[in-house]
């Protein structure tokens, strides 16, 4: 009896994980770590406008992303930046390195789910450090330590959590 006790309360804690994760993200959509004003947020990514990028976050998230070639299209006054990095530090961002970070973030006149990718490279990997802000990127930018491009790429990412707030 004990037995059988134990077993339906496990379902049950099961079946609460379960609906509070379906209350948290209804759409099964995984979240991403990523950083904005020197803070850990999460985010998705759901829309791309250029295919190539979209098969390579569905194959990093196992969840799709929709190729949509008309955001490339949009004006730059709806879009906000992410830098996503192309060598340095190892970690969980789209290309193995570190986490991207944006500016930006909801609560600030420029926030905008949709983003314009600047692809960041360090110029010596060895010297290459986390960088956790837009300002830090700009910095180590202006000290000619990395070297950001503007592939004209655009990601809906709309951000689930950031400093002081979460969807």
């Amino acid at each position: 009896m004990r037995k059988w006790a134990i077993a339906a309360v496990l379902l049950l804690v099961a079946f609460a994980g379960v609906a509070i994760g379906y209350y948290l993200n209804p759409a099964g959509v995984p979240p991403v770590k990523a950083y904005t004003e020197g803070k850990e947020i999460r985010f998705i990514h759901t829309e791309a406008s250029d295919p190539k990028v979209a098969e390579l976050l569905t194959e990093m998230m196992r969840s799709p992303v929709l190729v949509v070639p008309s955001l490339a299209q949009a004006p730059k006054e709806i879009l906000a930046d992410v830098y996503v990095f192309k060598n340095g530090v190892k970690g969980s961002g789209p290309f193995g390195f570190q986490p991207d970070v944006f500016d930006n973030p909801p609560g600030t006149d420029g926030y905008r789910p949709l983003r314009s990718v600047l692809i960041v490279t360090w110029k010596h990997e060895k010297a290459a450090r986390e960088l956790r802000s837009a300002a830090e990127v700009k910095a180590a930018e202006r000290a000619g330590e990395i070297t950001i491009d503007r592939p004209g790429v655009v990601v809906n990412m709309p951000l689930l959590t950031w400093p002081g707030g979460r969807r």
